[in-house]
């Protein structure tokens, strides 16, 4: 009995490039600094940053329950140092860390910051790349019917 390989696994975590990359992804986010620290801002406000002391990122969530949920859920992901006990803020660790994961986040996180009527214009331009992709698809669909009907 022969057995098939096993597929690679995907490597876990993200690496400084892509936390940059996704940050950067964000309309009206830029590189800047706060409290001294490189960090990623949305129209000038504080977004996240990568803690090099930990190798963590700094995630803003939407109060400290959801936090402790966060510690609690996944101790290796997950962490706090006493500097942010007070306050809704979780570190990840990068190595655990996934992209998926912190892409969501970071949208969230982005979603309350940025100004509304920036929002309203991304949210509009997704629905018109939404709707395009889609038209797009059936207009291949048709193409490929029409190709098989001509055989």
């Amino acid at each position: 009995m022969r057995t098939r390989p096993k597929k690679p696994m995907a490597r876990p975590g993200v690496t400084k490039a892509q936390l940059r990359q996704i940050a950067l992804s964000f309309p009206a986010t830029s590189e800047g600094s706060s409290y001294g620290k490189p960090s990623f801002l949305v129209a000038g406000k504080f977004f996240t940053r990568l803690r090099s002391e930990d190798d963590s990122v700094v995630l803003v969530v939407g109060s400290i329950d959801e936090r402790d949920m966060l510690l609690e859920s996944d101790p290796n992901l997950f962490h706090i140092t006493e500097h942010y006990r007070n306050y809704p803020t979780v570190l990840a660790r990068m190595a655990f860390l996934d992209l998926a994961i912190l892409r969501g986040m970071l949208e969230r996180r982005w979603r309350v910051m940025v100004p509304k009527k920036l929002l309203k214009e991304a949210d509009e331009n997704l629905l018109r790349a939404s709707a395009e992709k889609q038209s797009a698809t059936k207009t291949t669909k048709r193409t490929k019917a029409k190709a098989r009907k001509a055989r």
